[in-house]
Parts: C-alpha cells; sequence; structure tokens
C-alpha cells in the first residue's frame, strides 16, 4: 500500500481536544496507466484518434448490421450524458477542510489497494490466458469450425483475445466504480449539512454515472467483438462460418469478466468486512465509542473498504452478469433461428444488445427523475429516501415494458410464426415482474420499515445469542420465497417460449430456452438503476462516516444515518436481484454448454442421469464446491479481523490519549494489515472455484476412457454445474438476506428504539451485525459471482471433459 508517511507512522500533528481539522494524509495520487496515457496526449491529437476510433467502429457496425449502428449510437450517448452527470457531481461543494482532509485519506487508500489488488489479478489473468491457449491450440474443432476453415490456431487466438478483453474491460468497470464514489462521498456529507433532498440526489447521480458506464461498457465491448468478427471472418460468406455459430466465439469474454469480477469480490469482500468487523468489536463493544468515531485506529480502513469492496467489485460483477446474459442469449438465439431455419436470424441473436441499448435510455430516465430541492437549513428529511428511490424505480420499469414490447415487435417478428413476438414480449414481462418481486422480496426482509427486521431487533433485547438465533432463522426463512418466484418465472417463461410456434423442421417446438433467455433480459432490463442504487449504498455509507469523523453537529449525522439506512437496503435489494439473474443466467449458460459439448463430441447430449453413480458423486462435489468457498471466504474474514482486533487493542492500550483525543490513532496501520492480507486471504477460495471443475472433468474423463463411456467427464461436470447452482443460490439468499437484517436490525435499535445506542441490545445488535458482515458483503455476493463463472469456465474449457 502506497499510504502517505504521516498515515503509516500516524504522526498526523497535534490532536487537542476534539479537532476538526486533519493535516493532509495522502499520498501521490494515483491513476491507471491507461489513463496517465491518455492524460499525456495532446488534446486536438486526442480528439483526432478519438474520431478515427469512433468512425472505425461505426464502419464496422455499418458493415455488419443497422442494428450494431443503432447500439454503438445509444452507448456513446450514454457515455456523454455519464460525463455530464459526472460534471454536475464534481461541481458540487466539497465543505469545510476536515472533511476534504478525511476524503483525501480514503481516497489514497481504495487507490492505493486497487492498483495492487489488480496488478496481481492481472499477472492470474495472463496466466490463465496461457493456460486457455494451450487448451484450444491442441482441442478438437467442431463441424461447423470445419466447415467454415476456422483452424485451432485462429479459434485458439480468438478466444485468448476475448477473454483478456472480458478481463480489462471488467477491470475497468470496477475502477469506475471506486473513482466515482471516493469523490461522491465528500459532496455527499457536505451536501447534508444543507438538505437531505440535495444530498440524496448527489449519492444517485454518483451512482447513475458509474451504472451508465458499466453497462455500457458491457454493451458496447460484446458488440465491438461481434462486429470485428462478423467482418474479419467474413461471416455468411461462402465457405466462411454462418452468424449463428458467432457467438460462440464470445465466450471467452465473459469468462473474462466473470474471472476478474470474482477476484475483485472476493479481496474487495475481504478488505471492507474485515476492517468493518475489527473496527466494530473494539470500538462500539469494548469500548463503547460510536461508529465512524476518529478514535477508533480501524476508522479509515473501513471506509476505504467500503469503496474497494461496494464500488469496484459491484462494479466488476453487475458487469459479468450483463455480459454473461447477453453472451448467452446470443447463443440460444442463434442456435434457435438455425433450427427453425430462420432467413435473417441477426434479430434474434443482436435482441439482447438492443434490450440493454433501451436499459441504458429508460434507467437515465428514472436517475434524472430524482431531483433536489431547494430547502434551507439542516433538518430531517420529509420525504422517505426510500421511497424517492422507488419512484424512480417505478418510472424505470414503465419505461422498460415499454421498450421491451417495442423491441421484440421490432426484432423478433418472423414470417415462420407472426405471433411469436408477442409470446416473448410477455416473456420479458415476466423478467420484469420477477424483478420488481425480488426487489420487493429483499426489501421486506431487511428493511427495518417491516416485520422481519424489527422480530429481530427485538430478540436483541435478550441477549447475543437470541440475536444470533433470529438471525439465522431470518436468513433461512427468506430462500423460500424467491425460489418459488425463479421457479415460477423459468415455468413461465418457457412455456410462453414453447408456444410462441417456432418449429424445427421435425415440426417440434423450440423457442422455450429462447423465451427463458428473453425473461432474462427482461430482468435486466432495468440494471442500470439498480446498479444506481446499489452504488448509492456505500457513498451514502462513507458520507456517514466522514461527517462522523469530522464531528459535525449532530442533525447532519441524523441525514446522513437515514441515508446510511436506506443504502443498506439497496446494496441488499440489488444482491437479491443479482442472485435472482445469476440463476436464469446460470440456467442458459447450462443449456449453451450441453450444445457445445454435443457439437465437439459430435453426439447428441440432451440429458444428464444423476442415478449414474459417477454423476451422482459430480453432484455432491458442486454442492461441497459452494460450502467449501463459501467457508474459506467467510474464515479469510474471520482472520483478517483477528489482526485488525488485535491491532485496534494494541493502540488503545499503548496510547491511552487516544480515547482523551490527546493522541491520534495510527489509521495507516489497519490500513496496511487489511490490504496484504486481503490480496493474500483472496487466492485460495478463488483458485478452487477455477481449478475444481477443470480437475473434475478431466478425472472422470480418464476414468470414462477406460470404462467405455466417451462423454463421462462432460456428465459429471453438467451435474456438479447444476447441483451448485442450485446449492449456490440458496446460499446466497441465506447470507445475503440474514447480512442485511442483522444490520439493519442494528440500525433501527440506533433510531432510539429499544435502549438506542450503547444499550444491552445495541450491543447484542453490534454482535449480530458483526457475524453478518463476511456473509453479506464477502460470501454471499461472491456465489453468485462463482454461479456463474462455473458455467462460463465450463463452456470455455468443454474440450478438457471430451
Amino acid at each position: 500500500m502506497m499510504m502517505g508517511a504521516d498515515v503509516e507512522n500516524g504522526n498526523l500533528g497535534p490532536y487537542q481536544d476534539r479537532p476538526r481539522t486533519f493535516p493532509n494524509m495522502r499520498s501521490k495520487p494515483y491513476a491507471p496507466l491507461m489513463f496517465r496515457i491518455l492524460r499525456g496526449i495532446n488534446v486536438r491529437v486526442l480528439v483526432i484518434l478519438l474520431l478515427l476510433g469512433f468512425g472505425y467502429v461505426f464502419y464496422i457496425g455499418a458493415s455488419t448490421s443497422p442494428i450494431i449502428v443503432f447500439v454503438f449510437t445509444v452507448c456513446i450517448v450514454s457515455f456523454l450524458l455519464s460525463i455530464y452527470l459526472t460534471k454536475w457531481v464534481l461541481t458540487k461543494d466539497e465543505g469545510p477542510p476536515e472533511m476534504v482532509q478525511i476524503s483525501e485519506a480514503i481516497r489514497d487508500g481504495a487507490e492505493g489497494f486497487f492498483r495492487t489488488q489488480y496488478g496481481t489479478i492481472s499477472k492470474m489473468a495472463l496466466l490463465l490466458a496461457l493456460v486457455i491457449l494451450s487448451i484450444y491450440l491442441f482441442r478438437n474443432t467442431t463441424p461447423q469450425q470445419e466447415a467454415s476453415g476456422l483452424g485451432r490456431a485462429t479459434s485458439a487466438c480468438i478466444t485468448v483475445a476475448a477473454f483478456l478483453l472480458g478481463a480489462l474491460c471488467s477491470g475497468v468497470a470496477g475502477y469506475v466504480g471506486m473513482w466515482v464514489s471516493v469523490r461522491a462521498n465528500v459532496r455527499v456529507s457536505s451536501a447534508a449539512r444543507r438538505s437531505a433532498r440535495e444530498a440524496l440526489q448527489i449519492a444517485v447521480r454518483a451512482g447513475g454515472f458509474s451504472a451508465l458506464v458499466v453497462v455500457g461498457m458491457a454493451v458496447v465491448g460484446i458488440a465491438i467483438l461481434y462486429a470485428a468478427f462478423y467482418v474479419w471472418l467474413e461471416v455468411d460468406s461462402p465457405g466462411s462460418m454462418k452468424v449463428t455459430d458467432l457467438p460462440l466465439l464470445l465466450v471467452g469474454y465473459g469468462f473474462g469478466a466473470s474471472f476478474v469480477a470474482l477476484f475483485a469480490q472476493l479481496g474487495g469482500g475481504i478488505f471492507t468486512k474485515a476492517a468493518d468487523v475489527g473496527a466494530d468489536l473494539v470500538g462500539k463493544v469494548e469500548q463503547g465509542i460510536p461508529e465512524d468515531d476518529p478514535r477508533n485506529p480501524a476508522v479509515i480502513a473501513d471506509l476505504v473498504g467500503d469503496n474497494v469492496g461496494d464500488c469496484a467489485a459491484r462494479g466488476a460483477d453487475l458487469f459479468e452478469s450483463i455480459a454473461a446474459e447477453i453472451i448467452s442469449a446470443m447463443i440460444l438465439g442463434g442456435t434457435m433461428a438455425q433450427r427453425c431455419k430462420i432467413e435473417d436470424p441477426s434479430g434474434f441473436i443482436l435482441f439482447p444488445l438492443v434490450v440493454h441499448s433501451f436499459d441504458l435510455v429508460v434507467s437515465s430516465i428514472g436517475i434524472l427523475s430524482i431531483r433536489g430541492t431547494r430547502d434551507s437549513g439542516v433538518k430531517a428529511p420529509a420525504e422517505d429516501p426510500m421511497t424517492i428511490l422507488q419512484k424512480g424505480y417505478s418510472i424505470t420499469i414503465v419505461l422498460a415494458v415499454l421498450t421491451f414490447a417495442g423491441s421484440t415487435r421490432w426484432l423478433l417478428y418472423t414470417e415462420h410464426a407472426p405471433s411469436a413476438w408477442m409470446n416473448f414480449s410477455l416473456c420479458g414481462l415476466v423478467g420484469i415482474i420477477t424483478a420488481y418481486v425480488f426487489v420487493w422480496i429483499t426489501k421486506y426482509y431487511t428493511d427495518y420499515k417491516h416485520e422481519p427486521v424489527r422480530t429481530l431487533a427485538l430478540s436483541s433485547s435478550t441477549g447475543h445469542g437470541t440475536n444470533i438465533i433470529a438471525g439465522v432463522s431470518l436468513g433461512l426463512e427468506s430462500t423460500a420465497l424467491p425460489v418459488l418466484v425463479i421457479s415460477i418465472s423459468i415455468i413461465s417463461a418457457f412455456w410462453l417460449g414453447h408456444t410462441s410456434g417456432l418449429v424445427d423442421e421435425t415440426g417440434s417446438p423450440t423457442g422455450g430456452l429462447f423465451g427463458t433467455a428473453v425473461a432474462t433480459m427482461g430482468m435486466l432490463s432495468t440494471a442500470a438503476y439498480i446498479l444506481t442504487m446499489d452504488m448509492f449504498g456505500p457513498i451514502a455509507d462513507n458520507a456517514g462516516g466522514i461527517v462522523e469523523m469530522s464531528q459535525q453537529p449532530e442533525n447532519v449525522r441524523e441525514i446522513t444515518d437515514v441515508l446510511d439506512a436506506v443504502g443498506n437496503t439497496t446494496k441488499a435489494t440489488t444482491k437479491g436481484f443479482a442472485i435472482g439473474s445469476a440463476a436464469l443466467a446460470s440456467f442458459l449458460l447450462f443449456s449453451a454448454y450441453m450444445d457445445e459439448v454435443s457439437s465437439f463430441a459430435r453426439e447428441p447430449f440432451k440429458q444428464v442421469d444423476i442415478a449414474i453413480p459417477e454423476v451422482f458423486i459430480g453432484g455432491l462435489l458442486g454442492s461441497m464446491l459452494i460450502f467449501l468457498f463459501s467457508a474459506w471466504a467467510c474464515a479469510a474474514v474471520g482472520r483478517t479481523a483477528q489482526e485488525v482486533v488485535k491491532e485496534v487493542r494494541r493502540q488503545f492500550i499503548e496510547r491511552p490519549g487516544i480515547m482523551d483525543y490527546k493522541e491520534k490513532p495510527d489509521y495507516g496501520r489497519c490500513v496496511a494489515i487489511v490490504a496484504s492480507a486481503s490480496l493474500r486471504e483472496m487466492i485460495k477460495p478463488g483458485a478452487l472455484a477455477i481449478v475444481s471443475p477443470i480437475v473434475v472433468g478431466f478425472l472422470f474423463r480418464v476414468l470414462g476412457h477406460y470404462t467405455g463411456h466417451p462423454l463421462l467427464g462432460a456428465k459429471v461436470v453438467a451435474a456438479l454445474l447444476m447441483f451448485a447452482t442450485v446449492s449456490g443460490i440458496l446460499m446466497a439468499l441465506f447470507l445475503n438476506t440474514a447480512g442485511g437484517a442483522w444490520d439493519n436490525a442494528k440500525k433501527y435499535i440506533e433510531t432510539g428504539a429499544l435502549g438506542g445506542k450503547g444499550s444491552d441490545s445495541h450491543k447484542a445488535a453490534v454482535t449480530g451485525d458483526t457475524v453478518g458482515d463476511p456473509f453479506k458483503d464477502t460470501a454471499g455476493p461472491s456465489l453468485h459471482v462463482l454461479i456463474k463463472m462455473l458455467a462460463t469456465i465450463t463452456l470455455v474449457m468443454a474440450p478438457v471433459f471430451l
């Protein structure tokens, strides 16, 4: 970590009675190499290069399809809007000097950790790229590749290039999420001194900038790859690849995005929760000081963690979710169009890109619908922030329904089945309703305005143990409704697609799986607004920390506390949303995996019989993988938190003047501890996730070779993927909801209920919150990334299992 010498040594100047200023704690500001190169280019040269780049992109887009040109246009407009939002946020004042100094310390810590973490991830990505290259150079080819003349070397280079581009874009998405959060936090804090509504608007627009960039990058990255491959490989010309097979070349992009997202989520989650647990256990429980109190040596590490764990990791996470869903839907759309002999299949293939282009449009309107007020004076918000956010979400959903229906009529109309587009439009409506219901269910179980969290808070009045028991039971119960909703949505969408009228050469209906893909697109058709709400949470949390550390008036902290509590709920709801979309996307990727195996094996592969002992063992291994991964992730937080606890206790003992504001805590020491430990601890569970399916598939492939079952390895991996998906969804729902409920039960007591801050009930609630921290911000979010990564890695590595 490149922290300033002042922070590392704790020499932050005199610390007289309750100081209101903090000396500069920053070292040199950091920007990634790519951004530093761009800054060093002459502005005129840069403008010319950008125009040439845009011109070439539009040229290959026009050479591919007018639909691609439409996608490029919408994405560029959304990027321009994101620039406007950035300038709007950055024009807001940063408040008094003490706020600025604290914000700069947070920014320095976050950027330093990001640089180190992504440097490590980059090295691992390059190593994995070499492995993929080696496998593809020696693998068998499919009949489609042989027919198009696509050799092993070309296929290997395409897959590796797509993997590295996906990893790079996922990393940039993470950096964008972190970049805006470390600059918006202090502006939200400053706005809270004037108006709660203004603070809310700044936090939402800062999150909106990140969301538009992340979704836009996912869409434009896939569109550019598709168009480039289309032009380069001369798709659909005589003797070349068919357009319906082209989406399979994009799988590496999704794998690269998943790879980076998993390690970003693991490393960031371990960092943020280890610091949070250490700060709470010693600060709140042992010393009885408030959250984010400047006397707590771990407070800066905690605030840094909000940015690297919740913002950077969530940006990479949602980027990966959208990329995986788009690619899987493109594959299924191409496969269905080929079976149905549709003359122009481009509409079915490019439909996901258009849906997410409209997502950028409708989400932008939803973000801009949240406006500030000119009320003066510091006062509690007249309107619940959650209500304001829900209004914006409702506007986004209504517009999404209209644009989705228009998109299906535009792209999915075919003479083979004139009414099919209506069925697929209803599939999209199923997905949109599923997303809304998921958000509502998670809100019900995690918002302290509802009974479950209040019951959990009441259990704190009888002790720490009853709080833990109540939280675990709430988390277990919360898995029921989401699973029922997912089940109904999958069946409904499959049935609507199945009855769409699209049939293959034998007259068999073929639209079922594509109907499920369309429902997944519908669920993610408001993804940009969902990510905005998610980014709102850590920004509001950071703002509250800055207000507390700079010792602003109590009524300012009341405003940030309300925003923080709403942020906890929005983070929990978006995690529930992510789990639901992960379930549907994994179902699609599993179907694509079976088609890929069938192509390589040159024989049908449509069913997996779990009555075969080896296949059943594969399923058991898949479920075990989920539990072992979760255990290692939580244990990593526990071990790192122990180091933080010991360090914070040491400082309180060796510097007794800290409690009386006579000595300054060594904030940098805690930052350094959690940074180094999180980088070390993320390797083990991440490696487990990557290596397990490859090793299992290869070992059972060898066993199948000697026992006369050539597809045994592929079948075992399919069972592993199925069981891991089911177990992972349930585990992630439990972990995310229980953790969010524990957090908001503590927040509810801090509003003055059940004795308020410092009471025995509050101490028990803090214990529950501490237990839930690794659940909701480390293991839970990492699991739904793991589920999709398992699906993409099996798709990419399918030749290893045959």
